[in-house]
């Protein structure tokens, strides 16, 4: 007799990503809502800890699917990144860090009221700086948006994610050895860390392009390089001990100063770059368990709210000093909220690699399930009030 557990085992994930896809599309429709957050519904509601339909999540090829699409994610942010506009208009980098610093501060002393101990404060407000670049870029391409308020959008979520990972690798550190002594060490660390992983990424950035051009077909051949340097790109982070966040991020980055061009077809990686999104969102969502969601609901729905005042008061605070209004100003802000893939992941990292702070960090999962639902909810109704998404037509309006 055929036994039938490992065969429904490994049907799980292909029948998982098959729902999420198929009440993405139907939940777009019905509702105008982001496929995102039905894709994240889906992934919480069949995880280990609800339905239990799928399998715990721990290294193994559907963790490494998961760091490659988010790796193509980071690469395409990084693309869209103009370095020549930061420099000429440095107000948008200052509102940048004065945003995630004052998210920072808020956080902090937000846990501590709540009695979190200090280095699970810390490290609540480390991760709080971060905005989600999956779910940014998603919503961004899924809404064809575009305008000052998107460009913004873009350019503070990269600011954003290396300033965590910058924070959250020296807490971790100083979380090791816990004495303020060691703390220059962490710092100087976490300094090193950034800059091989800047390093490497440029390396990919310099080399993938001048192989394209040997190839003497840029254009036609980017999308299968670039994805192909990306799942290199993030093993050889994972096996150096670096971020892929930052190297990836750093690729993209290189990879468009270098004047490599994808079209509009080649945005989002096409058919693979959908999948592995539907897989990343469901994956993400199924880590959570919805016991400490609950215990940290009310700390969470705090937190996303001091967050919300924080990102949106900082960056209109510049907003007529980088040249845009008031309102644009705070819509940017407003986009700014979605956290939930960004952390998720890192924490999941983290616990792989034996920094065992998952667990003290109960009221992050609920912060993180609350914005894996909203936080795409809200980026999307902040464009449409900035009036970047362009009116449906008729024919398209069933396009993906």
């Amino acid at each position: 007799m055929l036994d039938l557990l490992p065969i429904l085992t490994s049907l799980a994930w292909p029948f998982a990503i098959a729902i999420a896809w198929i009440a993405g599309e139907f939940g777009q429709r019905w509702t105008g809502l982001p496929r995102i957050s039905f894709y994240g519904l889906v992934g919480f509601a069949l995880g280990s800890p609800q339905l239990g339909i799928l399998p715990l999540p721990d290294i193994g090829p559907v963790s490494m699917l998961a760091d490659v699409a988010f790796g193509l994610i980071l690469f395409e942010l990084g693309y869209r990144i103009n370095l020549h506009w930061l420099r000429t208009n440095p107000w948008i980098g200052v509102s940048g860090l004065a945003e995630s610093l004052a998210t920072f501060i808020a956080v902090y002393f937000i846990a501590g009221a709540f009695g979190s101990a200090q280095m699970t404060a810390l490290m609540l407000a480390s991760l709080s700086m971060a905005t989600s670049p999956a779910t940014v870029v998603r919503v961004i391409n899924e809404q064809r948006s575009s305008g000052q308020v998107t460009e913004r959008v873009l350019h503070l979520t990269a600011q954003n994610c290396v300033l965590a990972v910058f924070a959250f690798n020296v807490i971790v550190a100083f979380w090791i050895f816990r004495t303020f002594e060691d703390l220059g060490d962490a710092i100087w660390n976490s300094l090193v860390l950034l800059a091989m992983s800047i390093l490497t990424g440029a390396v990919f950035g310099l080399a993938v392009p001048a192989l394209l051009r040997g190839l003497r077909n840029p254009r036609q051949d980017a999308t299968a390089a670039f994805a192909l340097a990306v799942i290199l790109l993030v093993a050889l982070s994972y096996a150096g001990g670096l971020s892929p966040v930052v190297s990836t991020l750093a690729f993209g980055l290189v990879a468009r100063h270098r004047r490599v061009a994808f079209s509009q077809a080649q945005r989002g990686f096409g058919a693979l770059g959908e999948l592995l999104t539907v897989l990343l969102f469901v994956f993400a969502a199924s880590t959570l368990d919805w016991q400490k969601v609950a215990a940290g609901s009310l700390l969470a729905a705090v937190l996303v709210l001091a967050r919300l005042v924080t990102k949106t008061a900082g960056v209109m605070a510049f907003s007529h000093l980088a040249g845009i209004s008031w309102r644009k100003g705070a819509l940017a802000g407003v986009a700014l909220a979605p956290l939930s893939v960004f952390v998720i992941l890192l924490l999941e990292h983290a616990r792989l690699a034996g920094v065992h702070v998952v667990e003290e960090l109960r009221s992050v999962a609920a912060v993180t399930m609350l914005l894996e639902v909203f936080g795409p909810i809200i980026i999307q109704r902040a464009l449409v009030w900035a009036h970047e998404i362009p009116e449906p037509r008729p024919e398209a309006s069933h396009a993906p």
